[in-house]
């Protein structure tokens, strides 16, 4: 069964399959929270301690269906993530590493409908990260996390070694992404970063 995938507006649509095979969790990183500011959005994609919903799955396992016009990217650095999103109406889509042979996509949950039904399709947040730059003091989750982690690496170590990494909606069959990626200059991440 696969879980849909949209944008906003919906001009971007696809799908995740294989929905249990991903792991969720909640980054509370510096660089999530910014790419959450830079796209405007920060109520919608954050919450109350500045965490974002991400789910980690594989490249092989998301497709687009429409709007692929829409597919935007931005690092926060020139050695950053790629963060990709829809740029008809800010949605963040997800996260890759710039090494395409690394398959991990981190799906932000604005692209994956509501609560209830990201919970439906991919269970329960399992862990929580970088912490640290929570507003607030966020439960620790060491087993579940080390429980999800070594469910998750070796689906990503498979893929690299059977190719099956090759096949994703982000990068070309040579390894660069499908659209030219924005790095966002000293003073935009420094506005995005700096906000209280």
């Amino acid at each position: 069964m696969s879980h849909p995938l949209r944008c906003r507006c919906g001009a971007l649509t696809g799908v995740v399959s294989q929905p249990r095979k991903a792991s969720r969790g909640l980054c509370y990183c510096k660089d999530c929270q910014a790419f959450a500011r830079y796209l405007g959005n920060p109520d919608t994609v954050l919450d109350e301690m500045g965490g974002t919903d991400v789910v980690a799955t594989l490249g092989k396992y998301i497709s687009f269906t429409s709007g692929t016009d829409r597919l935007a990217c931005l690092s926060l650095t020139d050695r950053g993530l790629l963060r990709w999103y829809a740029s008809c109406c800010s949605t963040p889509i997800g996260n890759t590493l710039r090494n395409f042979r690394v398959p991990y996509v981190g799906l932000v949950h604005t692209c994956l409908g509501t609560s209830a039904a990201i919970e439906a399709s991919f269970g329960p947040v399992r862990m929580r990260v970088n912490t640290r730059s929570a507003k607030g003091h966020p439960k620790s989750m060491p087993l579940s996390q080390a429980a999800a982690l070594l469910r998750f690496v070796p689906t990503v170590l498979l893929a690299r070694l059977d190719g099956s990494f090759k096949t994703t909606p982000f990068f070309t069959a040579e390894g660069t992404s499908v659209v030219k990626r924005k790095v966002l200059t000293s003073t935009e991440l420094a506005t995005v970063r700096n906000v209280v």
